[in-house]
């Protein structure tokens, strides 16, 4: 990209008191489990009370990082609004469909339809700020979030934005926990989520969040990082294939492996998939600092965007957390790269620089 592209302002729910942006992870939360659930905050600070109780969960948790973010960056309305999620809003969905085989098909209301559809939170959040620009949701399951990211440097990049709100959302609930439980995705025996990438066993911990932040072309006081760019891939079938793709990606950013500070992985624990991120790092950057972050908020689609997060606050506090157990210290922090992959098949890049 030729344009600096900088992240003016954050705001995030997570199952970490994340939505204070004065605090970061000094009071980190340890479940024993299978699942972590994000931290609700007092939802009538951000959305009239009259409002909140026909809000589902997710469209509340979308809501509420939005305004934080927004008021964060010092902006009433972005140009346009981006968001990411891999199943929308399944508790809507879930209440609309019971009530479909419930009733019989008959005098069914519509709220709860309405709500279903994926971009209800994107849509929410432009109606509650009044921005009538460039609405779009992605719903590219573990490609969602870094779909809305593409979009958004596209967008920049040619002219027809100058400050874009990007997210991403995606919730748990009991009845989809339930369902992949079946599928092998979780872990069988309960586990303290702050151990979680020191015992690796089949399955992992299920979680659930929501991020955004405010992307402009004007650098501020408040600037947290630049958003470089990010890359995508599909199945790869091998290390190899993946350790070209870094280096071809950074190659593209005029950047080489030694000159990454920190590499975040998408490390969750589960023994099928992480041999994957230590192969990459063994070859490709056997001396850079390393450390995961899905221990800390567990694993669902859109996780990355909580890992943009916390990329994002170690880049303007030059500091990282105890809590994520780097391999060693950084001698520096200019150059983060966040490299996630969702159960082996979507492979994301996101490239982020010092403001």
């Amino acid at each position: 990209m030729n344009k600096r592209i900088y992240i003016n302002g954050v705001g995030c729910i997570s199952p970490q008191p994340t939505l204070d942006t004065h605090s970061f992870l000094e009071n980190v939360v340890s479940v024993e489990g299978n699942r972590l659930k994000a931290i609700d905050p007092n939802y009538k600070e951000f959305i009239p009370p009259e409002m909140v109780r026909r809000m589902g969960r997710i469209i509340k948790m979308g809501v509420a990082a939005a305004k934080t973010c927004l008021e964060d960056a010092g902006c009433q309305i972005p140009d346009a609004i981006i968001t990411g999620t891999g199943l929308g809003c399944i508790e809507d969905t879930e209440k609309f469909l019971g009530n479909m085989i419930k009733n019989n098909e008959e005098f069914l209301t519509p709220t709860a339809f309405i709500q279903s559809t994926h971009n209800t939170v994107s849509a929410q959040i432009a109606l509650l700020i009044k921005c009538h620009g460039y609405n779009f949701t992605y719903v590219h399951r573990g490609f969602s979030f870094e779909s809305a990211i593409l979009d958004s440097l596209l967008q920049m990049e040619n002219g027809r934005a100058s400050s874009i709100l990007i997210g991403a959302a995606d919730e748990l609930t009991t009845n989809s926990f339930q369902i992949q439980n079946r599928m092998g995705y979780w872990r069988k025996k309960p586990i303290d989520s702050l151990k979680l990438l020191e015992h690796p066993e089949t399955g992992t911990i299920a979680g659930e969040g929501t991020a955004f932040f405010l992307l402009d072309e004007k650098k501020n006081s408040n600037s947290y990082a630049l958003m470089q760019d990010v890359e995508m891939l599909f199945r790869p079938e091998s290390s190899d294939e993946i350790t070209s793709a870094i280096h071809l990606f950074l190659d593209k950013n005029r950047l080489k492996t030694s000159d990454i500070d920190l590499l975040l992985l998408g490390l969750n624990g589960d023994s099928r998939f992480d041999p994957v991120y230590n192969g990459v790092t063994a070859t490709a950057f056997p001396d850079v600092p390393s450390c995961g972050f899905k221990h800390l908020c567990g694993e669902y689609m859109t996780a990355s965007s909580f890992g943009v997060w916390l990329a994002s606050r170690i880049l303007k506090e030059q500091q990282v957390p105890e809590i994520l157990n780097v391999s060693k210290k950084p001698p520096a922090l200019k150059h983060i790269l966040l490299y996630n992959h969702y159960r082996g098949i979507n492979h994301s890049l996101i490239l982020l620089s010092q403001a």
